[in-house]
C-alpha cells in the first residue's frame, strides 16, 4: 500500500506541480487513512477498500473530535487518491463513489479594516534593513493579495517594478500577473536598494525576501513577523497568514471592483471561491448601517 501512496505523491509533485506544503498535507492525510485501514480494518491492499470502510473511517475521525473542516479535507484527499489508483490501474473500484462530504458551516474570512491595515503597514517605518523588508512584504501582500507561500517563494525575475506588476506562480504551477500600486512599488524598491544587500552580506539569492542570514524566508518565519507586527500595531483581531489576502479582496469589492477581476488576481480556479468575499462586504454593510444610521 505504501508504494502506491508514494506514486501518488510523486504524481502530485511532478505532473500536478503542487507546492511542497500541499503534497505534505496529502501525505499526512493518507498516512492516517492507511494506518486506520491496516490496523483497524485489517486490510492489506487498496483493492480491498469498500465504501463501508471509508464511512467507518470518517466516523472514527468524528469520534476523535476532528473538526468538520478537517474531515472534509481528508475525504477530499482520499477521493483524489482513489481516482489516481483507478487511472493507474492499481485498483478497479472507486469506494469513494457516493460518499458525500460532511456539511460544514461556512466561515467568513477575517479581514482588517483600512485603518488597521494602515497601522500594520506603519509599524515598520524605520530605516533598519529588517524593517524595510517587513514593510515591503506587508505592502506587497496587501497590494497583490498573494498567498504567503507565493510571497516567500517570489524570485527576483518575477518582479517587474518599472512596468508596475509582479508575476506570481500559484497553485498547480499556474502563472498570473498582478498590478502593483505606487506605495507597494516604492516600498519594494527601497528594500531592494537599501536593505536586501545588507541582509545578503556577501551571499547571493534568487529569492526576493530573505531572512537575517541571507537565506530564503520560511512561511513559519513570515508568520512570526506578522504576529509581532500585529502586536506592535495593537491589532487585537485574530490574524491568520491569509488575513491581508482576505483584506485585499474584500476592500476591492467594497470599492466596486469586478468579481471576475478579483478572481483573476487571487488566482481562484472557481469564482464560487471568490464569492465568499461578497458575503463579507454584506456583513460589513450591515455593521456600517447599524452604527451610523440614525434609525438603525
Amino acid at each position: 500500500m505504501e508504494s502506491e501512496m508514494k506514486a501518488f505523491i510523486q504524481f502530485l509533485t511532478v505532473e500536478k506541480g503542487l507546492a511542497l506544503n500541499s503534497t505534505k498535507a496529502y501525505e499526512r492525510d493518507l498516512t492516517v487513512y492507511k494506518q486506520y485501514l491496516m490496523e483497524v480494518e485489517q486490510l492489506s491492499a487498496w483493492e480491498e477498500v469498500r465504501k463501508l470502510h471509508i464511512l467507518q473511517f470518517l466516523k472514527h475521525l468524528h469520534e476523535l473530535g476532528r473538526a468538520t473542516t478537517t474531515v472534509s479535507r481528508m475525504l477530499s484527499s482520499i477521493k483524489s487518491f482513489h481516482l489516481f489508483l483507478i487511472r493507474e490501474r492499481f485498483a478497479s473500484v472507486d469506494p469513494t463513489l457516493h460518499v458525500d462530504r460532511p456539511k460544514q458551516q461556512q466561515r467568513l474570512p477575517k479581514v482588517l479594516s483600512a485603518k488597521e491595515v494602515e497601522a500594520l503597514l506603519d509599524v515598520s517605518s524605520s530605516n533598519e534593513p529588517l524593517d524595510k523588508r517587513n514593510r515591503a512584504m506587508m505592502e506587497l501582500l496587501y497590494a497583490t493579495g498573494m498567498r504567503v507561500t507565493e510571497l516567500t517563494t517570489l524570485k527576483m525575475n518575477d518582479l517587474h517594478l518599472a512596468m508596475g506588476f509582479v508575476r506570481c506562480i500559484g497553485k498547480g504551477n499556474k502563472e498570473r500577473i498582478i498590478p502593483l500600486g505606487k506605495p507597494a512599488k516604492e516600498a519594494v524598491e527601497a528594500y531592494l536598494i537599501d536593505a536586501r544587500p545588507a541582509l545578503l552580506k556577501r551571499t547571493s539569492s534568487d529569492f526576493v525576501f530573505v531572512n537575517h542570514h541571507g537565506r530564503e524566508l520560511s512561511r513559519q518565519g513570515f508568520w512570526k513577523i506578522v504576529k509581532k507586527l500585529a502586536k506592535s500595531a495593537r491589532i487585537e483581531k485574530e490574524l491568520t497568514p491569509h488575513t491581508l489576502r482576505h483584506s485585499f479582496a474584500t476592500h476591492l469589492l467594497e470599492n466596486g471592483a469586478d468579481l471576475r477581476a478579483v478572481q483573476e488576481m487571487l488566482g481562484h480556479a472557481d469564482i464560487s471561491t471568490t464569492q465568499i468575499y461578497t458575503h463579507v462586504t454584506k456583513v460589513r454593510m450591515k455593521e456600517v448601517y447599524s452604527n451610523y444610521h440614525p434609525r438603525a
